[in-house]
């Protein structure tokens, strides 16, 4: 029993039930069942809920419709590659680009269970759990608790706490775990691995580098979305971010979860990619103790950069940036012009210089091809 974490971790099977319960008796599921579930009536979502007894149940019953429902409904279809990878029942340490709140962590559990494996345990930001039900939820979902601010101290205190808990959990509960390259989402489209992630893996054990590292089976995954979840509202917070700090509104988080879920996404791609090799491992621990996780940081991103799906929104965008039409032949003057179209609409409900604001945006767009031209 992981007693230590009580503080952080998923629910048990055992509390599941009473988390079940109200979750059903909430004032805010019909809400949630006409958003989730539209074609459901009420109480039929409410049955469905109450029927289920544990953490597979609920993700089964609920979880896995209501993911594959918003891909369905916001999406031109969601692929994916490398899942017959896992199938050797390895655990391990998932280490993904981060581009939405929700929903990268969320199409990942049902990829693994429309591949009749088990889900893994994701983290979640201190900042997002607020409020019984959301709680719940992500608790009921395999998630755990990881800081978001503090002070120096108190942050250094809980990165230790989750760097033992994930460690816990691949080595003794056989639970892969799934957590951002960085702290929070990729606005800018760089997906650059933070080094002080990889040395909160660290903390968690005395052994040497390469041991340490090693048994926690790091895959690093990727996931494109031909639209980028939330890219006005990104291109807004960087146009600010250039003047002043950025303050988030109150309700923020909960907006860009909502806006995420309901945003034309276009295509979706996953990628499950080589776990870092033993080999690639003995490499970094070549150097010093800094640079070891610079050279491990170095080899996630280029992981990711290689195993990009690149869409006619990527290409267009670079194009545009750059004045050319070095990529046309990625995509159609149809394709062009509707990406310009919606760029040029969505820009108009911005504050700020329009020239600036569309360079941003299209920076978001076209920095996925100049990763994949330095990783080659």
């Amino acid at each position: 029993m992981d007693q230590n974490f009580d503080e952080l971790r998923p629910y048990y099977d055992s509390e599941m039930p009473a988390a079940i319960r109200r979750v059903a008796a909430s004032p805010y599921l019909p809400a949630i069942s006409a958003f989730l579930f539209p074609e459901k009536p009420e109480e039929e979502v409410r049955q469905l809920l109450l029927k289920s007894q544990n953490t597979l149940d609920f993700q089964k019953n609920i979880m896995l419709p209501a993911i594959h429902s918003i891909v369905d409904q916001t999406s031109s279809g969601l692929g994916c590659s490398g899942v017959d990878s896992l199938k050797d029942g390895t655990k391990r340490m998932f280490i993904a680009n981060h581009r939405d709140i929700l929903l990268d962590a969320a199409i990942l559990q049902i990829l693994l269970l429309d591949n009749g494996m088990d889900t893994s345990e994701i983290t979640f930001g201190s900042n997002l759990m607020k409020g019984e039900l959301v709680v719940d939820i992500g608790k009921m979902n395999k998630m755990f608790r990881i800081m978001r601010g503090g002070t120096v101290k108190e942050f250094y205190k809980s990165s230790m706490e989750v760097s033992s808990y994930m460690r816990y959990a691949i080595l003794q509960k056989k639970q892969s775990v799934w957590i951002a390259q960085r702290n929070g989402r990729t606005k800018d489209g760089a997906d650059k691995t933070d080094m002080a992630v990889l040395k909160m893996f660290a903390l968690s054990s005395d052994k040497p580098f390469f041991e340490n590292m090693q048994e926690l089976h790091i895959t690093p995954i990727v996931v494109s979305y031909e639209y980028e979840p939330c890219d006005f509202m990104k291109t807004q917070e960087l146009f600010i971010t250039r003047y002043q700090k950025y303050e988030k509104e109150p309700d923020e988080d909960l907006q860009s979860i909502l806006h995420g879920i309901r945003q034309f996404k276009g295509h979706i791609h996953f990628v499950f990619t080589e776990a870092i090799t033993d080999e690639e491992l003995r490499y970094c621990d070549r150097f010093d103790r800094n640079r070891k996780f610079q050279q491990l940081a170095q080899i996630i991103d280029r992981r990711i950069y290689d195993n990009y799906r690149l869409w006619p929104t990527n290409y267009i965008a670079h194009d545009l940036l750059n004045q050319s039409y070095r990529y046309r032949s990625h995509y159609t003057e149809e394709q062009r012009k509707h990406f310009m179209d919606y760029m040029d609409e969505g820009l108009k409900n911005l504050i700020g210089e329009e020239a600036e604001l569309r360079d941003i945006f299209l920076h978001i767009y076209a920095t996925p091809v100049d990763n994949v031209l330095t990783a080659n």
